[in-house]
């Protein structure tokens, strides 16, 4: 006898769940490189299964995403309110950095426009004139570099994930050493150098952080 709608309906939303639990774990750990088919066997369903609730892994990405994305827009958004413009950038890149260090996924979408589907490339695109007015703003008030250019934020933005994607099980905080130094590059509003509040790493742990990547292996599929 076949189970009745009601049951149908409640496994289907119950596998979807599961299968968004997954992603997130494994988006979190290891990046956007990991397949549904890896999402499917992570949550414990069947490849079917996931491929009935997901006809790619572009949209099991604008799910998990979209809500995430907006929340760096609205923290870019807060930053713009602030009426000091250094202030204001100061706290939106040292924010961002913060989320994307947490989340992988997180961190490969802010950096590929390529990743991704429609929802999540609308709310990226929210967030790029946004930047583009905190420095814009910033450089009206002076307080940094006349030839800071919005494409420079970004890019050390990607930087800075870089390093702190390197060394997150070395030494999770020397991103922060970096960041001093970018912003002090940039500023127009000091006398001396900023206190870098994080060593550097020794050799033996920087050689760690370097070839870190050629020891990972990919996340595991069983089945």
């Amino acid at each position: 006898m076949a189970d009745p709608p009601r049951t149908l309906r409640k496994d289907a939303a119950l596998n979807r769940e599961r299968l968004l639990a997954a992603a997130e774990e494994l988006f979190a750990e290891h990046g956007l490189d990991v397949t549904l088919n890896d999402i499917a066997h992570h949550a414990g369903v069947g490849v079917g299964t996931a491929y009935r609730r997901f006809a790619n892994k572009a949209e099991v990405i604008d799910a998990l995403f979209e809500e995430r994305l907006e929340q760096v827009a609205d923290v870019a958004r807060e930053a713009l309110a602030e009426p000091d413009a250094w202030v204001g950038l100061v706290a939106f890149v040292t924010r961002a950095l913060t989320m994307q260090f947490g989340d992988r996924g997180l961190n490969d979408l802010m950096n590929d426009r390529a990743l991704g589907d429609s929802r999540v490339a609308e709310v990226r695109d929210r967030v790029a004139p946004i930047i583009t007015a905190l420095v814009e703003r910033a450089k009206e008030q002076g307080v940094v570099r006349p030839d800071f250019d919005q494409s420079d934020l970004i890019f050390l933005q990607v930087a800075l994930s870089a390093v702190a994607d390197r060394t997150r099980t070395v030494a999770p905080e020397l991103y922060h050493r970096y960041l001093v130094m970018f912003l002090d590059g940039i500023s127009t509003r000091r006398d001396a150098f900023s206190p870098l509040l994080v060593e550097p790493l020794s050799p033996r742990a920087t050689h760690e952080a370097m070839t870190r990547r050629r020891r990972e292996t990919p996340p595991a599929v069983t089945g």
